[in-house]
């Protein structure tokens, strides 16, 4: 017993460790990486913007589909179109996206009838929305995302000018209104970081890339070289592949935080979001190394303190004499110091209640049963379902229908 509760306070030790780090790293990032918000790049006389196609792909979004496009509508940006794909909606979404196209000229709408053979929902619809796009730059977007400043479009280019970059993603603020979110959405995200960390992806020296589909903004000799969107067509996370793939090429690639330019509300309920994250780990981490790396991380940085906290406090209550139990004791409760200390100042990143930094434990939990999913999922075990579409390997199952052409039909509206 003396043997492993000396082993165990070794490793704790180096857990706290860990968690001390992260304290330097959130510092760095604030001061290199600090998010782009509507006060920056006041326009002047002389700027001169290239012409931005914005695109959003919507499928039974009648929910969200006005407020998303009429945000978009609300930009100051000088040169600008929209194009909406309805994709095969079962809803009001296509007679919502008509009306926006005969109130405004800059709207076009597009209708999927179909799923094109070999095609993955999203992918089509963009597929479908390039071919109507006249942008020197592309802006690809997703229905549930509001615009909140009218300056979005405006300081991304001028940011992505100003960098040098060809494909510039910008991170959404998470909208948060239940405690469920409030408690899975930090988790989940902080795991995201463990891979791609936004300092290393904007490093072309090191191989690190991610995108967020909710606002990608590249060029269009980007989106060409990248082969547009055929090589990712039966992608769920086409945006990681994307990015990937433009690392890989040698594309200035670039992610940033965003404080007030757009937010998007995920999840409204805890049965979306444990699918919803599981979809995302097993798309975004796609190999089995990733997920158990990220598994165990969070099984021995993120709970192993509780755990050691909890059993160490029953033996010593219980008068157990064994030795080393107090020191082990001690290291488990620095700890978990370390970690609500690095949380709090998480959580307020994450406009979430620092209060809430305890419940931690608890997502940690709920990230892990996410992680089980995603591996199932990658081991063949289990599918994707998304918006009324199931997705197998390189198939799809559409439900309730079956499809009856291997081509996508459109048509469009506009003024």
């Amino acid at each position: 017993m003396g043997v492993f509760l000396s082993s165990l306070t070794v490793v704790l030790g180096l857990v706290g460790l860990v968690w001390a780090s992260r304290h330097l790293a959130i510092s760095r990032a604030n001061r290199l990486l600090p998010p782009l918000h509507s006060g920056m790049y006041r326009a002047s006389n002389g700027d001169v913007l290239p012409r931005i196609s914005v695109l959003v792909a919507a499928k039974d979004e009648e929910a969200n589909i006005e407020a998303c496009v009429r945000s978009w509508m609300a930009q100051d940006y000088p040169d600008f179109e929209i194009i909406v794909i309805n994709d095969r909606s079962g809803d009001r979404t296509a007679a919502i996206i008509d009306g926006l196209a005969r109130e405004d000229s800059r709207v076009k709408a597009l209708h999927v009838r179909e799923l094109r053979e070999g095609w993955f929902g999203k992918n089509n619809a963009m597929r479908v929305g390039m071919e109507q796009a006249a942008g020197q730059w592309l802006c690809f977007s997703d229905a549930d995302c509001v615009q909140t400043s009218p300056r979005s479009l405006v300081v991304a280019m001028r940011h992505a000018m100003e960098q040098g970059s060809e494909f510039l993603s910008v991170l959404p603020l998470l909208e948060m209104h239940g405690l469920w979110e409030q408690i899975i959405q930090p988790a989940c995200g902080g795991i995201m970081m463990l891979w791609f960390n936004p300092m290393k992806v904007n490093d072309p020296r090191r191989p690190h890339a991610y995108a967020n589909g909710a606002f990608m903004l590249m060029s269009r000799g980007c989106y060409d070289r990248l082969g547009g969107h055929e090589p990712v067509k039966t992608e769920v996370n086409e945006d990681m592949h994307m990015a990937r793939r433009a690392k890989a090429m040698g594309l200035r690639l670039r992610v940033v935080t965003n404080s007030n330019l757009y937010s998007v509300r995920m999840y409204n309920s805890f049965a979306q979001a444990w699918r919803g994250w599981s979809r995302i780990f097993y798309g975004c981490f796609g190999s089995f190394r990733r997920l158990i790396v990220s598994l165990l991380v969070i099984l021995f940085v993120s709970l192993l303190p509780w755990a050691s906290l909890v059993g160490g406090a029953i033996g010593l209550l219980a008068g157990s004499n064994a030795a080393g139990l107090g020191r082990m004791t001690i290291f488990a409760a620095a700890a978990c110091a370390l970690q609500l200390s690095v949380l709090v100042r998480f959580y307020r990143i994450s406009r979430v209640s620092p209060w809430l930094a305890p419940t931690y434990p608890i997502a940690a939990v709920l990230a892990a049963g996410m992680l089980v999913s995603a591996i199932k999922r990658l081991g063949g075990m289990g599918t994707t379902t998304w918006r009324g579409t199931t997705y197998r390997a390189d198939r799809v199952e559409e439900a309730p229908e079956k499809q009856s052409s291997n081509h996508s039909q459109s048509t469009s509206t506009g003024r």
